[in-house]
């Protein structure tokens, strides 16, 4: 007998209509032979009413009663869910955080779970029953109700799908599932059948509505299938799961922030640790850095470049100044009135010329590229914010998205059956204390790998003409001559020239010059230059962009070993920089040291 975990939010739950339609869904469920957790958030804007509640009665409630208070949401909710099955005929339990098990440490409103007893739940389920967890909430050693902050009711809801091995895990949402881009911008975009956990991750700042994207990162770890399905039809919303058996498509969405602003410090020295001062002022004014691009230094001086969201900008640029003046050099530069827009794909680890074809879409439309940073998956460019909607517009209708192809994902691998009852019991203890382990780490700066990569060159084109068409006509040369492009760096240009650097196999690098060279003369000033021995070091994870001491740590880490560091590149998931290759492996276990991995 297969078990689904079913997750409401507030807004699929937020009047009795909508309570009544949730019940029926798990009751169908059950009926045909599932056992059903339902995950059940506070109603609509219960939790928003609550706030304002306590905030009528004093300016600064204590932790622990605002716990106390808002935990009602969810109790309210799962009650009157187990009337509204009973009234249908089902039999339910509803169980609030403490009475399913949920142990936490002491953080009220932010707490992390400790541990799960699965027993009572397992129980009401062998007994035919239909689970209803409040989620969002549990209990500490000392029997206080607590919280577990933002994207509470995903983490329970992933969490229990994880503990009890679950074979799916539905989000239940107000939304039909995940687009290929906004249809409020592209009225073509539409609902993508099935999408990888790593697409997801990067299409973040598209996603974030949808699922909390540490949720994500949990069930990818442990292979929860996850559908996002809308609780207002019977659509079946979109699989979320490992890597799709056929060949994937190029091109799965495309994400934008619309309102950015770009910091940039220049004239800084290129010299070891640098980064580590710049990138320590800004983590502790708590600056979330969004796309961050160095490239190669000259001369002695290096550029580094980064956006924020336009309400940090005059906080940035005091936390560039101190920088500054630690330093002893360097000048201060920002743009506004910018936007981040992004194409993310499982197929573009397998497709020459992807990021040509955009350059080439936007060059078209005569929308200029800025900053470039690229990922495995992502490619991502700063444009002007005026033209935002058109270049996601034509991005979209360039990449044929409207056309985008259904594709079947692999079955997630489960835990292997074992014929033995006690080993199997065994197994499953092994599994849960390891995914409570894991649990109690969830919130905290999330750095799953180190990757360090000695088989790269690096080619370096100077004072490009800084207008459209250009990294197009480049990049366009490179794919037809069948160069694969890893990194690709371009920093915002100064007076009317860029300045831009790509990463290839070193295999391939005397092809890449030849490819190179000759267009040189079409750009006046242009020149050429290379290394052909690098290291690619990259940190990856989640959270990376909201957590700004990842940045701080890793820059921190290679300072302390004195190595200077070429290029940055930043994704959602990960943080990229080319150093010498003398210094890779140096650096690789000073990062793996600094992240606690080895």
């Amino acid at each position: 007998m297969s078990l689904i975990v079913q997750k409401f939010g507030g807004t699929s739950v937020a009047d009795t209509s909508k309570i009544q339609a949730a019940a029926q869904r798990a009751t169908d469920m059950h009926q045909a032979g599932h056992q059903v957790v339902m995950v059940v958030s506070a109603r609509g804007k219960k939790t928003d009413e609550l706030v304002r509640l306590a905030a009528e009665i004093t300016d600064d409630p204590t932790p622990r009663e605002m716990d106390m208070l808002l935990s009602t949401g969810e109790q309210e909710s799962v009650a009157l869910m187990a009337m509204a099955i009973h009234k249908l005929g089902g039999e339910a339990i509803s169980l609030t955080g403490s009475q399913i098990g949920v142990v936490t440490d002491s953080s009220h409103t932010k707490a992390r779970i400790i541990s799960i007893s699965t027993d009572r739940m397992r129980t009401a389920l062998n007994e035919g029953k239909i689970v209803i967890a409040a989620g969002f909430q549990g209990r500490d050693k000392d029997w206080n109700i607590t919280t577990l902050g933002r994207g509470g009711s995903d983490t329970t809801a992933t969490a229990l799908a994880a503990v009890l091995d679950a074979d799916m895990c539905e989000i239940y949402t107000d939304v039909e599932g995940v687009f290929t881009t906004d249809p409020r911008i592209v009225p073509e975009a539409h609902k993508v059948d099935s999408i990888s956990y790593d697409e997801m991750l990067e299409l973040a700042s598209l996603g974030a509505g949808v699922m909390h994207s540490r949720s994500i990162e949990f069930a990818k770890k442990y292979k929860v299938p996850l559908k996002v399905r809308p609780s207002f039809s019977d659509c079946e919303g979109t699989l979320i799961a490992i890597q799709p058996l056929a060949e994937a498509p190029v091109v799965t969405g495309i994400a934008f922030v619309r309102d950015e602003v770009r910091v940039s410090l220049t004239d800084i020295p290129d010299e070891p640790g640098i980064m580590s001062s710049i990138f320590t002022r800004m983590a502790e004014r708590k600056i979330s850095l969004d796309m961050i691009v160095q490239d190669v230094g000259t001369g002695g001086v290096a550029r580094v470049s980064f956006t924020v969201p336009q309400s940090d900008l005059a906080e940035t640029l005091t936390a560039a100044s101190e920088a500054i003046d630690v330093i002893g050099a360097g000048k201060i530069q920002h743009g506004t009135n910018l936007s981040k827009v992004s194409i993310v794909g499982s197929g573009m680890r397998n497709n020459y010329g992807v990021a040509s074809r955009m350059f080439s879409i936007l060059a078209d439309a005569d929308i200029n590229v800025g900053m470039i940073t690229t990922s495995e998956i992502k490619v991502t460019v700063l444009v002007d914010r005026n033209q935002c909607e058109e270049a996601v517009q034509v991005i979209h209708n360039g990449f044929e998205l409207n056309r985008l192809p259904s594709y079947e994902f692999a079955t997630n691998e489960k835990q292997s059956d074992d014929s033995d009852t006690e080993i199997q019991v065994q197994k499953m203890s092994q599994l849960e204390q390891e995914i409570i382990d894991q649990l109690a780490n969830m919130e905290d700066i999330v750095v799953s790998e180190v990757l360090l990569d000695q088989s790269q060159s690096r080619v370096t084109v100077r004072n490009l003409p800084d207008s459209p068409g250009i990294c197009s006509r480049l990049f366009s040369v490179v794919a037809e001559g069948g160069v694969s492009v890893d990194m690709i760096v371009q920093n915002m240009g100064e007076e009317e020239q860029a300045h831009l650097s790509f990463t290839v196999p070193r295999t391939s690098l005397e092809k890449s010059l030849e490819l190179v060279e000759p267009l040189l003369s079409e750009w006046g000033e242009a020149e050429v230059s290379h290394e052909a021995e690098i290291a690619k070091l990259s940190v990856v994870g989640i959270g990376l962009r909201s957590h700004t001491g990842v940045g701080q740590s890793m820059f921190y880490a290679l300072a302390e070993s004195n190595i200077n560091i070429q290029m940055i590149n930043t994704s959602e998931t990960r943080i990229s920089a080319v150093v010498d290759l003398k210094h890779g492996e140096k650096a690789y276990e000073g990062l793996l040291k600094k992240f606690k991995l080895t």
